[in-house]
């Protein structure tokens, strides 16, 4: 019986056995929505970057520059980590390297691992059934703010864990039964859950309140992102 476990905050990582397992990262505000966004636009690739120096070396090779630190976009990047500026007009047959505060960091710290998943709301339904129809154990990894606990991350973490549970996934990981109990409470009222967590409070000082809702639409897309090679493709 393949198991799924939450790890809630990335400096947890190496305490879990998971180079075995199915990584699914998430960082719901913004980092993987946009990703997914991306490839539902018609993206060719995604390239996760870890430093904003690093990232400074993609300009001029022909990608697009996409790159936030603290919510801000970059001043050299075309885009932030908006899932709204990801348009097919912007992205379509385009390769991008990508650097955010939270969520590529999460990409590069799953990368040696199996399989490493993109995750969102906009892609639940496929990412959950391609994880049942594999059968393997599945590691969710949160990326949190700057090190911290997100209550949006572990909360769309949750709502997985409840799905692969009823199909039959073992749950015996204490931070999968406390995402999965918090899924279950705050799912009455989704939105109104979520605005109340600090990044979302960030956001709203940001003039970003729009993108919060935005980036928890069920099922926009198909695509389930995996990463290979240095880059994301689907």
């Amino acid at each position: 019986m393949p198991s799924v476990e939450v790890c809630p905050v990335p400096g947890a990582f190496k305490a879990y056995n998971s180079p075995g397992s199915t990584v699914v990262v998430v960082d719901i505000l913004r980092a993987t929505t946009a990703i997914c966004a991306a490839f539902m636009n018609g993206a060719q690739a995604v390239i996760p970057v870890g430093s904003v120096a690093s990232l400074r070396r993609y300009v001029g090779t022909g990608c697009l520059i996409a790159g936030e630190r603290g919510g801000i976009r970059l001043p050299f990047a075309d885009f932030d980590n908006a899932p709204e500026a990801f348009t097919p007009e912007q992205v379509a047959g385009r390769r991008i390297a990508y650097s955010t505060t939270n969520g590529t960091q999460a990409i590069r710290l799953a990368s040696a691992c199996h399989q490493v998943y993109i995750g969102s709301y906009f892609n639940y339904t496929a990412l959950c059934d391609r994880l049942v129809r594999e059968g393997r154990d599945v590691l969710l990894l949160c990326a949190g703010w700057r090190g911290r606990f997100s209550l949006e991350d572990t909360l769309f973490a949750g709502a997985v864990v409840v799905r692969l549970q009823q199909e039959g996934f073992d749950v015996s990981c204490d931070a999968a039964l406390a995402a999965s109990g918090l899924w279950t409470a705050a799912s009455e009222d989704l939105p109104a859950s979520v605005r109340k967590s600090s990044h979302a409070a960030r956001l709203r000082q940001l003039g970003l309140a729009t993108t919060i809702d935005y980036c928890h639409i069920f099922d926009r897309t198909g695509v389930v992102p995996h990463y290979a090679d240095g880059e994301l493709t689907v």
